[in-house]
Order: structure tokens, then C-alpha cells, then sequence
């Protein structure tokens, strides 16, 4: 007989402004904006106080003020906020068997098998207050059978509380909740299901599983079984790491500097929109120089989680011009970004305005559809192929697989 398994979801609360008041307790129980703090600027994350006006994450920052005249608006520091999601990540991995953290803020544990030593529930409230105790920051956390139901779980738990599911439950917890709850359903997804009348996951679970699969294709279907409570998909142990890179060996051995350049800034961009095509973020860059002579260099720096091209660039321009200092002809260039997290580009959106979001987003529709070199910078013109790329040091191309996860 199979072991029935126990899925563990944590999840830090409101992560940013958490930080900002543990660093400002003068902040507490006020409505708190977190984002770009002018007029063009876009809301990244927002107190539960704020969120009473009607304010929401991507928000034009001038509409939440109209709505909130009075609400304390901070710009953000994503270094700041990279610190305490690292400290969090390392007291989760080192107090579970398998551990996968799918954003800045948000872990998933296979707790499978722990419940003949510990109760899974008991062990679980442990470790969130052990997470509270050492870092003060508050986290809810939700227990069940499998990944969906937990998630849900603590979504219905929050603000810091904890909530668990009991096995056979799941069904009629799950029937009341709007079906926006259930992860895979967007906004795209929702305003389809509106159409047909459904608005409760109840109803989802009702409908004939044909009917979601030709209303919705196969992601139908996916979406059916959550609404069922049943999620086989695995815990997937995942290390900060895992990473993305890209190398150009030349036909011809070079010291062109803008050709290099050129090169880099291809590449940078290129790795850039996988991240943001993938829903990633990278903490930390690496530069690869090999020289004619064989001699290999490479030079890494540690960055706040982005995914921005106006951040990755500069950087990996800066690299190389601290590693390059021997003035020998160069046979490849490589780019790697590591430690990669789910997240998007909300951590980007403390100083970025509007017409920055959206000028990344139409681009990369047009490299969605026509192609990743479609759009390129003036500077990398000349660079018309950037190597072989390999997505997450020669595994399944991750980026892509989880993308909805």
C-alpha cells in the first residue's frame, strides 16, 4: 500500500511590509504601499490596512494614493528583503526532508512518513514558530494531502495562522471558495468560467470533466482535479543553485571590445526574458572568460532577486570589465544566472513606473511570438547569435515547465 503523503505550504504574510515593520515598528497597524513612490510609479506590495481601500499589488501608485490619502508609502529595498528571504529559506531546508521554495516568500514541504516520529501538524507549528522566533517575521502555513489543498489552506489561513485538512475533507473545504482560489486560475481562466456562470469551485466540481477539457483544453482537466482536491504533482527539492546560462565560443579568437560587449549585452538580455518568460529570479550573476590560451576565468556577485534587464546588464558589463584584464585574444564568453526563485518581476516594481512595465511586457510578447532576438538593444545589434544556451546546468529547460506553478 502506498504511503498516504502530507504536503506542508508556507508562506510568508505581506513579506515586504513584514520586513519594513520589523525594521519600523512605528509602521505597525498603519495602511502601508510598497512600490515606486511617484506619481508613475506601481504598487509591489501592500498592508492588509491598505488593502481595505480597495489597493492591490500592480496598482497604479497615484490611484492607492487617491484611495488612501492617508497610507505611508515606502519605495522598497530588495537587498533588504533578499536578506530575510534567505534567512527564512535556511531554517526551512534545514528542519524538512524535502524542501521547495517556489518564490522570495513561499515554500512547499514533503512531510510524507514524519508523522511516525512527529505529528506532521505539531512539527509543522513548530517550525513556524521557530521561523517567527528567529527572524520576527509572520508566516501562515497550511496542511493536507498534496500541494493544491495546502496552498488554498493557507490562503483561508492568513493573517498568521496555520490551518490543516483533514484526509476525505478536502472536497468540501474546497466547495464554498470562489474559484479564483485555485492556483492555476487567472484572470483569463476566471473571466471564461464567469461566462459559463461559475464562480464557485463547488460548481467546478459538478461539471463533467469533458466539458472543462473542451472549454479550457488539457489545462481543463488540470483544473477539474484541483477543484476535486487531487494534486499528484510532487514537492520538488529545489537548491538556490539551479540556474540559466548561455556561452559563445568564436569562430575567430577576438579582442574587439564593443563586439564583447556586444556579445554580453545579447546574452544578458536574452537570459533576462527567460527568467521573466519563466517567472523567475536571479540572485546572483556569473561571467565566464576563456582566452586563447585555454586560461579559463570567472568572476560571480551576488545581486538583490531581479529579472530586469536594466539591472542584469549593467552588472554583467561590470563583471566582465573586472575580470578581462589580461588583453589576450578571447575564444568564449559565458553568462549564468543562479539562485533562481519564482516571483516575477514584483521585486523590480519599487522603482520602476509604469511605462517600464509595460515596454517589458510588450516585448516580450513580440519575443513570445516572433522570436527571443525579435527585440534587441542598439548596443547588441551586431551580436546576431549568442550561443548555445543551457537552461538549469543541463536539466529539462525548468523555466519553462514550471512556468504557471
Amino acid at each position: 500500500m502506498s504511503t498516504q503523503r502530507t504536503v506542508l505550504h508556507l508562506d510568508l504574510d505581506t513579506f515586504f511590509v513584514s520586513v519594513e515593520r520589523l525594521m519600523d515598528s512605528r509602521l505597525n497597524g498603519k495602511p502601508l504601499l510598497i512600490g515606486g513612490t511617484g506619481d508613475r510609479g506601481v504598487v509591489a506590495s501592500c498592508s492588509y490596512e491598505a488593502r481595505r481601500f480597495g489597493i492591490h499589488s500592480g496598482m497604479p501608485m497615484r490611484m492607492a494614493r487617491e484611495l488612501c490619502p492617508e497610507a505611508v508609502v515606502i519605495r522598497g529595498n530588495s537587498a533588504t528583503y533578499s536578506k530575510y528571504s534567505h534567512a527564512v529559506t535556511d531554517i526551512v531546508r534545514e528542519a524538512v526532508p524535502v524542501c521547495e521554495k517556489t518564490s522570495i516568500d513561499e515554500f512547499y514541504a514533503d512531510l510524507t512518513g514524519m508523522d511516525r516520529f512527529f505529528g506532521c501538524w505539531t512539527y509543522s507549528g513548530e517550525l513556524r514558530n521557530r521561523v517567527m522566533r528567529e527572524t520576527g517575521l509572520p508566516i501562515s502555513f497550511g496542511l493536507s494531502q498534496n500541494k493544491t489543498v495546502s496552498k488554498v489552506a493557507t490562503g483561508e489561513a492568513k493573517p498568521n495562522n496555520a490551518l490543516r485538512i483533514e484526509r476525505g475533507a478536502e472536497r468540501p473545504f474546497l466547495a464554498p471558495l470562489g474559484i479564483r482560489k485555485i492556483p492555476m486560475v487567472g484572470e483569463k481562466t476566471y473571466q471564461i468560467l464567469r461566462n459559463l456562470g461559475v464562480r464557485k469551485i463547488a460548481t467546478v466540481q459538478e461539471m463533467p470533466v469533458e466539458l472543462m477539457e473542451r472549454v479550457l483544453g488539457k489545462s481543463g482537466r488540470v483544473i477539474w482535479r484541483k477543484a476535486q482536491g487531487e494534486d499528484p504533482s510532487p514537492v520538488m527539492p529545489t537548491s538556490e543553485r539551479k540556474s540559466i546560462s548561455t556561452e559563445r565560443t568564436f569562430r575567430k579568437d577576438t579582442t574587439d571590445m564593443d563586439h564583447l560587449r556586444g556579445i554580453l549585452i545579447a546574452m544578458a538580455e536574452n537570459l533576462a526574458f527567460q527568467l521573466r518568460r519563466g517567472n523567475k529570479l536571479t540572485a546572483c550573476i556569473t561571467l565566464k572568460v576563456r582566452y586563447s590560451d585555454f586560461d579559463t576565468r570567472t568572476l560571480q556577485a551576488r545581486i538583490p532577486y531581479t529579472a530586469a534587464d536594466h539591472r542584469l546588464v549593467p552588472k554583467t558589463l561590470e563583471l566582465f570589465e573586472r575580470l578581462y584584464d589580461r588583453r589576450v585574444l578571447v575564444r568564449l564568453v559565458g553568462v549564468r544566472y543562479s539562485h533562481l526563485v519564482g516571483g516575477g518581476m514584483q521585486m523590480d516594481l519599487f522603482d520602476e513606473d509604469e511605462d517600464r512595465q509595460s515596454l517589458y511586457r510588450a516585448m516580450d510578447r513580440l519575443r513570445e511570438r516572433f522570436g527571443d532576438r525579435t527585440i534587441v538593444s542598439a548596443a547588441s545589434l551586431g551580436a546576431r547569435t549568442i550561443g548555445r544556451s543551457n537552461p538549469f546546468s543541463g536539466d529539462a529547460p525548468l523555466l519553462l515547465a514550471n512556468r504557471h506553478q
